[in-house]
C-alpha cells in the first residue's frame, strides 16, 4: 500500500529536517537564481573538473585489472617478490589502495575546496531569497483579484 507523499507510516509526519523535504524545505530561496549564481556554477565546474577524471582513472585500472587476468595469464601468474604472490594478487591488493587512495583524495579536496565553495553558493541563494519576495510576487489589480507575475 502506498503512503500520501510527506507521511511516513503509521500515520505520523516526517521530521521537520527530513532529507527528501526537496524546495518546500526553504521556500525563503530562490532555487532558480541559486542554480545560476557564480558561486554555484564554479562549484559545479570544480566538482567535474575532479569527478570525471577520477572515474576515468578508476574505471581505467579496473578494467584494465580484468583484462589482464582475462587475456594475460601467464603475466597475471607470474611471481612477484616472495614465492606463491603472483602479479596478479598485487594488481588486485592496487584495487584496494586506488580506491582508498582516491576516496582520501576526494575528502581533502571536499574540505579544502567543494565546502567552502558550497557554503558561499548557499549564503548567496540565502541573500537572493530575501532580497526578493520570493521567485513569485503577488501584486493586486483593479478587479479585487490576485495577479502572479514572475520575477
Amino acid at each position: 500500500m502506498t503512503q500520501p507523499h510527506g507521511t511516513v507510516r503509521g500515520g505520523a509526519d516526517p521530521p521537520a529536517d527530513h532529507w527528501g523535504a526537496g524546495s518546500d524545505h526553504h521556500p525563503e530561496i530562490d532555487w532558480e537564481a541559486a542554480e545560476h549564481s557564480p558561486e554555484f556554477r564554479e562549484l559545479v565546474t570544480r566538482k567535474k573538473s575532479f569527478v570525471v577524471p577520477a572515474t576515468i582513472f578508476f574505471l581505467a585500472w579496473y578494467f584494465g585489472f580484468i583484462i589482464l587476468a582475462g587475456y594475460a595469464e601467464d603475466f597475471m601468474g607470474e611471481e612477484f617478490l616472495v614465492d606463491g604472490l603472483t602479479v596478479g594478487y598485487v594488481l588486485a591488493l592496487t584495487q584496494f589502495i586506488m580506491t582508498w587512495g582516491l576516496a582520501a583524495w576526494y575528502l581533502r579536496k571536499s574540505d579544502r575546496v567543494f565546502d567552502p565553495l558550497a557554503k558561499r553558493a548557499a549564503e548567496r541563494a540565502l541573500e537572493a531569497g530575501r532580497a526578493g519576495s520570493g521567485r513569485f510576487e503577488r501584486s493586486p489589480t483593479g478587479s479585487g483579484e490576485e495577479e502572479v507575475t514572475r520575477r
